[in-house]
């Protein structure tokens, strides 16, 4: 009986082991801050408007499959995220870039579940939590005809004002976040994938505000399943 139950005990294991894979997977990620506040917004004077800010993802997950058309799975991901806004500056002939970033890097721990059509293509969407390891504030002029020592001290003004932000945009971030996410991979060729995901954001990232910010971020890499 017990030689039995041993043997039982491993197919279940093996059964279950060859449903499991792990996996790794690396790419880019284009974040949006969105807020409710944007109409008219400046900077010292300058007008701003709202762009994209590029930056890069890593991490590895675990995929369990329920049954060939579904399964289940967890990730553990480094992210480089944020938002832009930028201004143009414009007098006399004279003309200048002003890049504000928001830099907020984050642990993202996505859930997916997930549906294959076919055996190479899968459908996802689920829920995900991020976790704020570290956060800036960034403002400088670039593309300018200003000459360089002119430029050269204007950002040099405001590396102080980055500072005195920096502190009072890390004291209002929320530190844990929440979104959620729909995507899809496929198989290229064993098990080099490719995969695409959109995140939307759904809780704001400021604290003791009436103002709403969210952020939202699209990624996009290659993975391999081991």
């Amino acid at each position: 009986m017990k030689k039995l139950f041993l043997v039982g005990a491993l197919a279940l294991f093996g059964a279950i082991n060859a449903q499991t894979t792990f996996g790794a997977k690396a790419g880019y990620a284009l974040s949006q801050m969105n807020s409710d506040d944007e109409d008219d917004m400046e900077f010292e004077g300058i007008g701003v408007d709202k762009k994209s800010k590029s930056g890069f993802y890593v991490g590895g997950f675990v995929e369990h499959k329920l049954t060939d058309k579904f399964a289940l799975q967890g990730e553990l991901q480094y992210a480089e995220l944020g938002g832009r806004y930028q201004g143009k500056l414009q007098e006399s002939g004279y003309h200048a870039t002003l890049n504000m970033d928001f830099k907020i890097n984050q642990i993202l721990v996505p859930i997916s579940a997930k549906y294959y059509p076919t055996a190479n293509f899968s459908l996802s969407a689920g829920p995900y939590l991020g976790f704020v390891v570290s956060n800036k504030f960034e403002a400088k002029f670039k593309d300018s005809n200003l000459p360089k020592e002119v430029i050269a001290e204007a950002n040099a003004e405001l590396s102080e004002y980055n500072e005195m932000f920096s502190d009072s945009f890390d004291e209002s971030l929320q530190k844990v976040t929440f979104g959620l996410h729909v995507g899809a991979e496929y198989t290229i060729y064993k098990g080099l994938l490719i995969d695409a995901r959109y995140n939307f954001g759904l809780s704001n990232l400021e604290k003791d505000t009436n103002t709403s910010t969210k952020m939202s971020f699209f990624q996009v890499g290659l993975g391999y399943k081991f």
